[in-house]
């Protein structure tokens, strides 16, 4: 997760266990913990954004960074995405970034 307590933005990264099979249709629904913590943000005057595991994975890195850019649009966050195309998105956070 990634937040900047000065305004109040944050990216919420929601992995399969913010998730629940809803047992009538087998789909994939947000949990009660993480429906809470979204409300509670929110609440408290922070702009949330959500990723998705499902949107993530198995994804090459060109639409993650556009996923990320476009994440972060919706926070009124402007990026510029060339910084993002010098750098390396991995599955592995333990993983340095590529040397640029």
């Amino acid at each position: 997760d990634l937040a900047d307590p000065e305004s109040k933005h944050a990216i919420e990264v929601d992995g399969p266990s913010h998730y629940l099979q809803d047992p009538s249709t087998g789909d994939s629904v947000v949990n009660g913990p993480t429906r809470f913590k979204a409300r509670l943000l929110r609440a408290l005057g922070w702009q949330v954004c959500h990723v998705s595991h499902f949107e993530w994975d198995g994804k090459p890195e060109s639409e993650r960074r556009t996923l990320l850019v476009d994440k972060l649009a919706e926070l009124g966050v402007a990026v510029d995405d060339t910084a993002l195309r010098a750098g390396d998105i991995s599955d592995d956070p333990d993983e340095p970034p590529a040397p640029t």
